[in-house]
């Protein structure tokens, strides 16, 4: 049996290339979403309305045909369904035929090229928008989930980014398609519909990964803070991933939970502390610093972390004593987390190398001392920070 999986363009029509038309013309079988076979109802050729993989590889598995289309929405390898169904059908000899993706489409519509775009899903989910769009000079943004182009222009409002221009793709390829353009705070009212994308440029991008942020640029009170070299090789010790979930518990100020956030884009940090106005803090930087990936939670640990999703990295810089509690709740949802506590004293760093062993776990043990310099009068002087214990294990 000869299967084609087809990247059908934006309309299934119009942006069809030659080759997939050519496949679609010799299958006695086109199977795909309502959508997508509407153009070919008048075919004469067998037409069969699914979408999901396993249901649709039964379909064909039972088909009785010798050549099948399946039609896929855009082009095959950008955020297809082809992902899930292609292993599915290894009773047949499939090729795969690329199409024109909505990025390719909308980016040549704006006459922004696309070989540098960072591209989002928010299709079925909320996804973080604005860390990435602080992060890089143009982001495409995939809707048609709970979030409308509106959604995503108030979010960017709200983390400090008004200026973005944007770009939003309505019904591309048809008849109806409609391109607005504009600044994210003239269109904070726009509301999309399902087939929707959009583009955020963002000159003024920060286009690397901000480690040691000065401890002046953040909004501080009387709050603890992790301070910029010490808060620079704690994240570093972490080894955070663009998707990972971190945990920063006793978030103080939130100087090492933004530093998290820009490190996992696509995934979060769930910032703890016990103290209101610490929360308070962490969710003003998280706006200052445009990271919309921080969700900040105020309690006392480990109980608020019991219903948390669980991490793969978590920083500990505060435990009011709870540490040994903490650590049991760690081994239980994410025993395998890569964990970093810091330390000013003895007795931390002891109740923290204890805290591994008690586990199970092992650990290393570093001491940052940190040195800046001041000016007085014509001189210019050294100044010591107090020496932090930074101590990095996992607990399997």
């Amino acid at each position: 049996m000869k299967i084609f999986i087809v990247g059908t363009g934006m309309d299934g029509c119009c942006t069809l290339t030659a080759q997939a038309a050519e496949a679609v013309r010799c299958a006695e079988l086109i199977v795909g979403a309502e959508r997508m076979t509407a153009p070919y109802r008048s075919s004469g050729k067998k037409l069969v309305c699914a979408y999901k993989p396993e249901e649709t590889a039964e379909l064909l598995k039972n088909s009785g045909v010798d050549c099948a289309a399946v039609l896929m929405s855009g082009d095959t390898g950008f955020y297809s369904g082809t992902k899930k169904l292609l292993p599915l059908l290894d009773f047949a000899d499939t090729k795969v035929i690329a199409g024109i993706s909505s990025l390719s489409y909308l980016c040549a519509a704006a006459g922004i090229p696309c070989e540098n775009v960072r591209t989002v899903s928010l299709h079925g989910r909320c996804g973080s928008i604005a860390v990435n769009v602080r992060l890089n000079p143009v982001c495409f943004f995939l809707l048609g989930g709970d979030m409308s182009a509106g959604d995503v222009c108030r979010r960017l409002v709200s983390f400090g980014l008004g200026d973005a221009f944007v770009f939003i793709g309505e019904r591309l390829g048809y008849d109806d398609e409609r391109i607005v353009r504009g600044k994210a705070s003239e269109l904070t009212d726009y509301e999309s519909g399902k087939l929707a994308v959009m583009l955020v440029s963002n000159p003024d991008a920060l286009g690397y990964v901000p480690s040691a942020v000065s401890d002046e640029e953040f909004i501080r009170d009387k709050v603890p803070m992790t301070k910029a070299f010490v808060r620079c090789c704690a994240v570093a010790e972490l080894d955070i991933c663009r998707d990972s979930v971190c945990w920063d518990i006793g978030c103080g100020s939130g100087s090492v939970s933004v530093e998290m956030a820009y490190r996992c884009p696509d995934g979060k940090v769930l910032a703890f502390d016990k103290s209101p106005d610490a929360v308070r803090l962490t969710e003003e930087n998280s706006r200052k610093f445009s990271a919309d990936n921080i969700l900040s939670v105020c309690g006392f640990c480990p109980d608020i972390l019991r219903d948390a999703q669980a991490p793969d990295k978590v920083f500990i810089g505060g435990s009011s004593g709870a540490l040994n509690d903490i650590f049991d709740l760690i081994r239980e949802r994410a025993p395998k987390a890569d964990i970093v506590v810091t330390a000013v004293s003895l007795e931390t760093l002891h109740q923290a190398v204890g805290a591994f062993e008690m586990c199970g776990g092992s650990c290393s043990v570093s001491q940052v001392a940190v040195t800046d310099t001041h000016k007085v009068g014509s001189h210019t002087m050294l100044r010591a920070q107090n020496p932090v214990f930074i101590i990095k294990g996992r607990l399997v």
